[in-house]
């Protein structure tokens, strides 16, 4: 019997492509570290040839021997600890209420389309100008500081999650609901898996979103975190604090998004 002939050098050809894959992946690797160790380098040398004014912008030096004496009497560990637990806080009272919600609209497309106009303002309207009221609401606490970081991402989330759910293929509900299907069957085999990629892009906003809202809180209330570090540090004139409150929630958020790109890829090979 006549069969196709397959080519000897397919496996080299595709053993060439994924190791052509992975040297690109470490050449952009190697060059983002290159260009973050560039930036420090030039900022050190600006600040001690006095091309920039060190009292105003600091240096890299200042800022690791602040932190390494906020490190050695612990007070550092104390404001990182209080601003990363008021962000996983809202982080997850945001995605979790977000996404209950974006179901329950999409579940009743007649209170879906009577919201929708109210979503549309809330979701332009400046989250962190309801700050001062939710102080006066909630009162001078971490209480304040939290539901500022929830609104600040759930509006996010309800509107992104909920366009996902909405954009599902009609053929495939319809289908369902031939053989007999109920509603929460479609949203349990149909809805949910197709946007599980929006929920977990919705993580990511979310965690930029949710450290926006509790600095903007720790402005406001807060005596301890990283926002309190950042605000009596600029009205004190310490700005190696500024500047290394800055860096440390740069840090913070590359870590978590990071993490949440390794949650993807586990989701990822699990439905694969």
């Amino acid at each position: 019997m006549w069969r196709e002939r397959i080519p000897p050098d397919v496996s080299l050809r595709q053993a060439a492509y994924l190791q052509k894959r992975k040297l690109r992946k470490y050449t952009i690797l190697t060059i983002q570290i290159l260009l973050l160790f560039l930036f420090f380098v030039l900022w050190e040398i600006a600040a001690q040839k006095r091309w920039i004014d060190p009292f105003l912008c600091s240096s890299p030096s200042e800022i690791w021997a602040t932190a390494t004496e906020m490190i050695k009497n612990g007070m550092l560990w104390t404001h990182i600890g209080t601003t990363l637990a008021e962000t996983a806080i809202g982080f997850l009272l945001g995605t979790l209420i977000g996404t209950l919600t974006a179901i329950l609209l999409w579940w009743n497309r007649f209170v879906c389309d009577v919201a929708e106009p109210y979503l549309v303002v809330l979701n332009a309207l400046p989250k962190t100008a309801l700050a001062p009221i939710i102080i006066v609401w909630l009162g001078n606490g971490k209480t304040s500081i939290i539901v500022v970081a929830l609104l600040t991402s759930v509006v996010v989330t309800i509107m992104t999650v909920l366009n996902g759910f909405l954009q599902v293929d009609e053929e495939k509900i319809k289908l369902v609901r031939i053989f007999g299907g109920t509603k929460f069957q479609v949203l349990q085999k149909i809805v949910f898996p197709a946007n599980i990629p929006i929920i977990v892009n919705a993580l990511k906003i979310n965690v930029g979103l949710s450290f926006v809202g509790v600095i903007v809180g720790e402005f406001l209330v807060a005596q301890s975190g990283l926002g309190f570090l950042i605000i009596y540090g600029s009205q004190t004139f310490k700005l190696s604090w500024v500047l290394m409150s800055v860096v440390i929630l740069a840090i913070l958020a590359a870590l978590l998004y990071q993490a949440i790109s390794i949650l993807e890829k586990q989701i990822l090979k699990k439905r694969v």
